[in-house]
């Protein structure tokens, strides 16, 4: 059997499945433009960087596309002028601007100055290869016509072998040939060296021992392919077999009755390290695809939310932490196979940005709603601070509770502004009303004529008795003390009480005169004097207007800091209001009924 073996380093044995790549791509989409110049630089510093032109081409396309679209973004026109292989060098510049210079211009000539410099040190360095190959080319030619003489006219085979050996050595130290030359002169160079050992009588012993040598080295072979089919690496144990396939190539044969031996257990163990290559990348393509699968997921997850509709802000704060999560489950997920990893990125990309696009869309329109309101609530403030001062309370009064009413029902303005304009709207209704409830004594206002009545019996404890002035003068007092008018019901025997003590110390009989005389001129003036149901009925709509001042303000306090504290207080004041209102339903039934009888 022959022992020829396909050239691995261009051609992978027939058993094994073609794979575009070892290992993953970097995804060059998700870097910036300053990350792939940055990685651009590295690559022309690099030892290696003659043997990464795929790579050189991938950043140089990452790049063109990313700065692309951010000049689209910047609403600069996205053309741009992507060089290539067919771009001659001194061409590759970047077009003069006219009118105000373009932030991306320094950034795209300071790429294409790296990629022209890489692409001509690139182009010197294929020149030179591709010379070395064809020298090498003409020296193989010139080594198989050697090799070719001696087998047709070997002479002396004592001298003849060491020739031999010479030309070996001489082939093996020869580098590459042009690739398309490759297999023709390989399979003439074997045939020679076959028709050499097999066909010219040399001498057995300097036979026998060459073919010894040879066996020993392709044993060794075999030792290290069937040592690679164990190594845990698989992609590297396929590499170092390539190298081994390309010693075997290079040793002569061994003696006929261990050929077919010999090159079997080379190719059994090549074929172990040809099925695990083979299955790894099967397992790597399957993995890939399960890896698709789950990004479509992902971008079905989130196309649905950029699709949603949206109201509120509170709302779109939860998405966005959920698109959060799902932007990392993303980056745990392994590469999609090389056709669609791209694509499926896009996507992906695509409905991100659609959300977020229309997440600050919905922001600013908010901010122009905040905007508004604000503009509203100061408004309402310059009525307010404008009302503040006025002594038409009942008309005030309505009108500032209206004005609250329209505060609560106005929407959310800018916080920073939030606090400072409702302190300032607090203030002016604060102003009126504490005005309102500490006005001098007059209709309606109980704590404030409280206050008219025990001055008034102050300045009667104060009177000096004259007897001249005293019918006057008691005349006076009691004329002012029923323009006063009522009291807060729990005050009003209490004071009622002073009053009668006060006059009746000034003066002596006061309580039996002022009685009878008091009952004279209530019936004398025209006027129906006012019952005890009517002082009632009175105190209970003054205290219905109070509870109804209060209920408004609670829901008012709820917009400021403390709320609860506020409402609280206020709440105290209401439930007592309301369980005073009870009490003096109760009497006022009571004084009906007795009316009645």
């Amino acid at each position: 059997m022959s022992e020829e073996i396909k050239p691995v380093v261009t051609e992978e044995p027939a058993d094994v499945v073609k794979v575009e790549q070892e290992t993953p791509v970097v995804n060059y989409a998700e870097k910036n433009l300053a990350e792939l110049t940055e990685l651009f630089q590295q690559l022309t510093e690099s030892e290696d960087r003659m043997k990464r032109s795929k790579e050189a081409d991938a950043l140089k396309s990452a790049f063109y596309k990313r700065l692309s679209k951010e000049k689209a973004e910047a609403g600069e026109d996205a053309s741009v002028e992507e060089p290539d292989d067919n771009t001659p060098v001194e061409e590759a510049t970047v077009p003069l601007q006219s009118g105000p210079v373009s932030p991306f211009a320094a950034i795209e000539a300071g790429f294409k100055a790296l990629y022209m410099a890489y692409k001509k040190e690139r182009a010197e360095y294929n020149k030179q290869l591709e010379a070395e190959r064809e020298e090498n080319l003409a020296k193989k030619q010139a080594i198989i016509e050697e090799l070719k003489a001696l087998v047709e006219e070997p002479g002396q085979m004592k001298d003849a072998f060491p020739h031999f050996r010479d030309i070996q050595n001489r082939w093996r130290e020869t580098g590459p040939v042009p690739q398309p030359n490759f297999r023709d002169i390989n399979d003439t160079y074997q045939l020679y060296v076959t028709k050499f050992y097999d066909l010219v009588d040399i001498n057995r012993e300097l036979r026998d021992l060459d073919f010894k040598k040879n066996l020993e080295a392709k044993t060794a072979y075999c030792e290290s392919a069937e040592a690679l089919a164990e190594e845990e690496d698989i992609v590297e144990a396929f590499k170092e077999l390539q190298k081994l396939h390309e010693q075997w190539k290079d040793l002569g044969p061994v003696a006929k009755e261990f050929r077919e031996e010999i090159w079997e257990r080379f190719r059994a163990a090549t074929s172990v390290i040809n099925k695990r290559y083979q299955a790894h990348f099967e397992g790597l393509k399957a993995q890939q695809t399960e890896n698709l699968a789950k990004k479509e997921a992902l971008c079905e997850k989130v196309e649905a939310i950029a699709a949603k509709e949206i109201t509120s802000s509170s709302e779109w704060n939860a998405l966005s932490k959920e698109i959060e999560k799902i932007q990392a489950e993303w980056r745990s997920i392994g590469f999609a196979t090389r056709k669609e990893n791209q694509k499926i990125y896009e996507r992906f990309r695509a409905a991100c940005d659609k959300f977020f696009e229309r997440k600050r869309a919905s922001f600013s329109e908010f901010k122009d709603s905040m905007n508004e309101n604000l503009a509203r609530k100061m408004a309402i403030i310059e009525e307010a601070e404008s009302l503040k001062d006025s002594t038409d309370w009942k008309a005030t009064s309505d009108r500032l509770i209206e004005l609250q009413k329209q505060w609560k029902e106005i929407g959310a303005v800018p916080r920073k502004k939030s606090e400072q304009i409702w302190k300032r709207f607090r203030a002016a209704c604060d102003a009126f009303f504490t005005a309102r409830d500490n006005r001098p004594a007059g209709p309606g206002n109980l704590g404030g004529n409280l206050a008219a009545k025990k001055a008034l019996i102050e300045e009667i404890k104060a009177y000096v008795p004259d007897d001249q002035k005293d019918a006057e003068a008691r005349k006076d007092f009691e004329e002012r003390w029923k323009a006063i008018g009522f009291v807060p019901f729990k005050e009003k025997d209490a004071i009622q009480a002073a009053y009668r003590e006060a006059m009746e110390e000034k003066f002596p009989g006061y309580g039996q005169r002022g009685r009878r005389e008091g009952g004279r001129r209530e019936g004398g003036n025209g006027r129906r004097p006012l019952t005890e149901s009517d002082r009632l009925k009175e105190q209970f709509n003054q205290l219905q207007q109070e509870i109804q001042t209060y209920e408004n303000n609670i829901g008012f306090f709820g917009l400021s800091k403390g709320a609860e504290k506020l409402k609280a207080q206020m709440q105290e004041r209401i439930d007592a209001a309301k369980a005073k209102l009870e009490d003096l339903k109760a009497q006022i039934r009571a004084k009906e009924q007795e009316g009645q009888q």
